[in-house]
């Protein structure tokens, strides 16, 4: 059995971290579900560029930050911010992709966030 990622954070969102990356935060308002995605292990850098259609090297980071009780990921844009042809001048758009991740009830042995 498996929660989609949507329906366990509190909040998902994005945004800019300067002109050439984005950063998506997913937090968490209950440690015990944090804990749960964070060690089921289903955040890492191939996941998330496979989400996002980018390769590995696209992903700056993974991280996540227990006392927060949220996990950050950075991702080089493929244009800077305002750039002609910029979808998303604001980067606060980008997080959708996140929304489906598939989170099981039981995390998978030695998994481990940004992996």
């Amino acid at each position: 059995m498996s929660d989609r990622l949507v329906d366990l954070a509190s909040a998902i969102r994005s945004k800019n971290a300067g002109i050439h990356r984005i950063t998506c935060d997913v937090m968490f308002a209950d440690r015990a579900v944090y804990e749960r995605v964070r060690d089921a292990g289903v955040l890492t850098t191939a996941t998330v560029a496979r989400l996002y259609g980018v390769s590995e090297d696209a992903v700056v980071a993974v991280v996540a930050h227990d006392p927060g009780q949220g996990i950050k990921i950075t991702l080089q844009r493929a244009l800077p911010s305002g750039s002609p042809g910029d979808p998303d001048i604001l980067g606060c758009q980008q997080h959708a992709p996140l929304y489906d991740v598939e989170v099981p009830s039981v995390p998978a042995a030695g998994a481990e966030v940004g992996s």
